[in-house]
């Protein structure tokens, strides 16, 4: 398919030549001629100068037939504008903005754009990385508030109740795989030995949810 991307710095070179090289057609738009250096000789795309909220540049670029558009300049400002035009004007279906203000990250993805928010992003493949077996999310916010992760919980847990585990941990079960299946837990859904647990905690009680998911409940009296 066609694919426009806006930004030819590391990141938007990066991800024109991988998309060229897994087949697609892609025109990259940035205002500097000299960023696209960074391509190199083997990229066989368009190469369109200018700014890429720009309707004209856009035009140029192809993004009447473009069936996704990714702003990935350093301005977040631009990047949210050329998102919203690309979508909004010229009615691209899948449009992504790199957002480096995960506040603000947040507000576009509630008006439809999806995000990447460069901080908690990144912080959590460092996280992954360092702590292979240890906290890791599977999903985060695009404000990094709240984070899904994988809870490797204590055997004693099998056989009692979901919402025992969530008081006990302090999160919320988001669902559980069972036999290769996701499952949406309910006030009666119990624990088995073999489940799959992701849980949804803010983001500062990770490390102590998983802790608690780990250690043996405590006994009733």
């Amino acid at each position: 398919m066609h694919i426009v991307v806006m930004g030819c710095g590391r990141v938007g070179s990066s991800l024109a030549l991988a998309l060229e090289r897994l087949g697609h057609d892609v025109a990259v738009v940035d205002r500097d001629p000299q960023a696209f250096r960074r391509l190199g000789s083997d990229f066989h795309g368009q190469e369109v100068v200018g700014t890429g909220f720009d309707r004209e540049v856009l035009t140029a670029a192809g993004i009447h037939r473009a069936e996704a558009f990714a702003a990935v300049s350093s301005g977040d400002n631009s990047n949210i504008i050329a998102a919203r035009v690309a979508r909004e004007t010229f009615g691209v279906g899948q449009v992504v903005a790199r957002i480096y203000d995960a506040k603000r990250a947040a507000v576009y993805e509630r008006l439809g754009i999806p995000t990447v928010a460069t901080v908690p992003w990144t912080t959590d493949r460092f996280l992954r990385i360092l702590l292979p077996d240890g906290v890791a999310t599977a999903w985060r916010d695009p404000s990094g508030t709240v984070a899904i992760m994988q809870v490797h919980f204590h055997e004693d847990w099998a056989g009692r109740l979901v919402t025992e585990l969530e008081e006990a941990t302090g999160s919320r079960v988001a669902f559980i795989v069972r036999f290769g299946t996701g499952l949406l837990t309910t006030p009666d859904t119990v624990l088995q030995a073999e489940d799959v647990v992701y849980t949804a905690a803010v983001s500062g009680t990770v490390a102590a949810v998983t802790a608690a998911a780990a250690a043996a409940p405590e006994r009733a009296e």
